[in-house]
């Protein structure tokens, strides 16, 4: 029986883990922080959890539109709604340690041994937890990534906030300072923009979501200037101090910006410290992420890494995916390499950005030939039907075959829209497959099919 051990408990650790145990193997998970990692109880299932609460207080808001109306004779229903910032927070923090839980007794069902504590390579078959030392045929490093902290504003947990940390507030920030303008960034600034903060957004780059499709972005720009919410484009934030009961961002160029609150979203670090792993023949890049190719094998003989800590696409679901075909190649299971140009993701804005596959950027620097059209969903029945203006569905496709190879969704609830976009990239289906596909009369998935027709090739 092969012994694998699993150095973190986060969708790569705890899917690797499930994955082994049902190919036969003996497995143990070296966890320090919590099963789930922070994707389950500090990042990705407590922010959008937050959010779906931000969800609820944007449909209000827009809900004079559909003719609601309530009892107090207020014509604007968003001026009589509130949040209850501790019961939301509350709620969040609750949903993340049950999601663990039900993953550890996954686990336990699974007879996957769990330790508490901080694993350390000793050689390429050898892990240390404390005073017990673990051999294995196998071993998954999957230890995530942290936020990483402008140098000199270091969080305080009360004024200074990291995403990790905005989860201990009980009131809603009055003016919350968002430094950072990727995917967190912009998905907490929209979020507490909609909770009812005054935000302010600080960008280095010229758009928000530089990382982004850039259509997608000024229409999510266009949205966030039309809710009042500030952006600070080309302005970069050298430093973030606290002053009293609040915050002072000052930017490279000497200007000033004071706040309630300030939350730094400045991107991540891999938590790769002191796990002697370059002793034990794991390399390493320069920024401290583990080295991997497409079936997750670093470069010590036996010893893979899955999830943030290899800097591959950071997602939940690629760390998940990682650890699974890890463990398939190590256990001489069948394993398919991870593609990258399969990969959906998601940004929970209002209105959320979905994209799989080859991106505009591509496109427009001359690296692929598609074909691109755009259908606005202003044009779409069931758009107009729930008030909804922002947004489009944007699909690419091969000139001579008509092969589907990527596609973006600008839209609310665009992560369930990607879906089928996601399943025709991957199968490579044409636009005439798509489009003869059915679809619901009315609906926002019509503009999928819809796109699919204006990219149909003739005879």
């Amino acid at each position: 029986m092969a012994r694998v051990v699993i150095i973190g408990g986060g969708p790569g650790g705890y899917e690797a883990a499930s994955a082994a145990a049902q190919l036969g193997a003996e497995v143990t998970v070296v966890d320090s922080d919590g099963i789930g990692g922070s994707a389950v109880l500090t990042d990705c299932v407590p922010s959008k959890t937050l959010i779906a609460t931000a969800e609820v207080m944007t449909e209000v808001e827009e809900a004079g539109e559909l003719g609601v109306r309530l009892d107090d004779g207020d014509d604007d229903p968003a001026n009589a709604v509130r949040v209850d910032l501790s019961v939301v927070n509350k709620r969040v923090k609750a949903l993340a340690a049950a999601q663990s839980s039900g993953i550890s007794r996954r686990l336990d069902r699974d007879k996957v041994r769990v330790i508490q504590g901080r694993g350390r390579m000793d050689g390429p078959e050898t892990v240390v937890v404390g005073d017990e030392r673990l051999t294995a045929d196998v071993v998954l490093i999957a230890t995530g990534a942290r936020p990483r902290i402008l140098k000199g504003s270091e969080p305080d947990g009360e004024r200074i906030l990291t995403w990790e940390q905005v989860y201990e507030l009980d009131e809603l920030p009055e003016r919350l300072i968002v430094v950072g303008s990727g995917v967190t960034g912009a998905e907490f600034a929209s979020a507490y923009d909609a909770l009812g903060s005054d935000v302010v957004l600080v960008s280095s780059r010229d758009r928000v979501l530089p990382g982004e499709d850039a259509d997608a972005a000024a229409v999510l720009e266009d949205v966030f200037k039309r809710r009042g919410l500030t952006v600070l484009s080309k302005s970069r934030a050298e430093s973030v101090k606290r002053n009293g009961d609040g915050v002072v961002v000052t930017l490279t160029d000497g200007r000033k910006v004071e706040g309630s609150h300030a939350l730094l979203a400045v991107g991540s670090l891999p938590n790769t410290d002191d796990m002697n792993l370059v002793e034990s023949g794991v390399s390493l890049t320069d920024g401290g992420f583990v080295q991997v190719d497409r079936v997750s094998r670093t470069t010590a003989r036996g010893v893979y890494a899955a999830g943030d800590c290899t800097g591959v696409l950071m997602l939940a679901s690629v760390a998940a995916m990682q650890g699974r075909i890890a463990m398939a190649h190590a256990l001489g299971d069948a394993v398919t390499p991870l593609d990258q140009s399969t990969v959906s993701a998601n940004v929970f804005t209002a209105p959320e950005i979905a994209t799989v596959g080859l991106s505009q950027a591509v496109v427009d620097a001359g690296g692929s030939t598609a074909m691109v059209v755009k259908v606005p969903l202003a044009d779409n029945a069931r758009a107009k039907m729930q008030g909804v203006r922002d947004g489009f569905v944007k699909l690419f496709c091969l000139p001579n075959t008509g092969i589907i190879v990527g596609g973006v969704v600008v839209a609310p609830r665009a992560s369930e829209l990607i879906h089928p976009i996601s399943l025709a990239v991957g199968a490579r289906l044409t636009v005439d497959q798509m489009a003869q596909s059915f679809t619901v009369y009315p609906s926002v998935s019509g503009s999928i099919a819809e796109a699919a027709r204006r990219l149909h090739l003739r005879n």
